[in-house]
């Protein structure tokens, strides 16, 4: 049963498959067209060249990631089963052939009960979503698009190479064929109050998606974002700020989408700033203790109301 005011990852798995089950993270080798010079080279300002990805990259094989994945998350969450998440990256962004290959791969593994896998909205031609809609006929699976931002003008500043529209018809062609598609948003981002983002929060409402994704914009050395903090250009949220932004987020977030992350997990070793973005049981706390005392819960304002 989920006491929580929302509707977190962990309490859904559990109800579908009715026992504790983990994501294993997993990287693929694939790039980026923000990369690879498609569509640019260095990516979103955010981003350094190991991007959201564990750094493994093509010295260990999907089979290799999963039995160490299982091991370890079996140990230190007593997990049963487990969800295959190709995570760095875009993981749609490979012919079709390679694509099956490595998702075959990861499902071919015992207690493997589902596929994630993250990528880009402008990283889905019909070929891509044919085979997943093959797919999510034989497993559980859900697709996360990388959005952001609602803003075409963050998107720009950002370096994202797609547009607000491009993610609103790659969601439409997902969904036509009946896969789950989760979002993540970036708070913080430059350029943006707390209006923007919760103008994000409304529009996601409106849209059919099953899944949100909540990251903190925290700052990674080597990267534009970098280099703008350092000059003293952009100032990241204080976790006072996050907090209060979160709380309110969610009450737009209708109730029934399942809420994947709250905060992100940066590099211990690559975070500049802000510091406290390191500490995620004292951040989740917080966001826990504001829900209750300023009697919010998910889906509170996805009718109308709010602030």
């Amino acid at each position: 049963m989920n006491t929580r005011r929302y509707r977190d990852l962990n309490s859904h798995l559990r109800e579908r498959f009715g026992c504790r089950v983990q994501r294993i993270a997993l990287d693929a080798g694939l790039t980026c067209p923000n990369r690879d010079g498609t569509k640019g080279k260095n990516g979103c300002i955010y981003c350094n060249p190991r991007g959201s990805g564990t750094g493994r990259g093509a010295s260990m094989t999907i089979t290799q990631q999963i039995l160490l994945g299982k091991e370890r998350l079996a140990r230190r969450y007593k997990a049963k089963k487990f969800i295959a998440y190709f995570q760095s990256f875009s993981n749609t962004y490979a012919p079709v052939e390679r694509l099956e290959s490595l998702y075959r791969e990861a499902l071919d593994h015992r207690d493997i009960v589902g596929l994630a896998i993250g990528t880009r909205p402008d990283c889905a031609p019909p070929p891509v979503l044919d085979l997943l809609e093959e797919l999510n006929k034989e497993t559980y699976l859900w697709v996360e698009y990388g959005l952001q931002s609602i803003h075409d003008a963050t998107l720009k500043l950002i370096n994202r190479g797609h547009t607000f529209q491009d993610f609103l018809r790659t969601v439409e062609k997902t969904r036509r064929r009946g896969i789950e598609v989760v979002v993540h948003v970036i708070l913080g981002l430059p350029g943006e109050g707390k209006k923007e983002m919760l103008a994000t929060a409304r529009a996601l409402g409106e849209l059919d998606i099953q899944g949100v994704k909540l990251h903190l914009l925290y700052v990674i050395q080597g990267t534009p974002l970098a280099r703008i903090y350092q000059q003293g250009s952009y100032r990241c949220l204080t976790r006072e700020e996050y907090v209060d932004i979160v709380g309110e987020f969610l009450a737009l977030l209708p109730p029934h989408v399942v809420i994947h992350r709250l905060t992100g997990d940066p590099h211990p070793q690559e975070l500049l700033a802000p510091a406290w973005a390191l500490e995620k049981q004292a951040n989740l706390a917080a966001i826990h203790r504001s829900l209750e005392e300023r009697d919010l819960w998910q889906g509170k304002w996805c009718k109308g109301g709010g602030p």
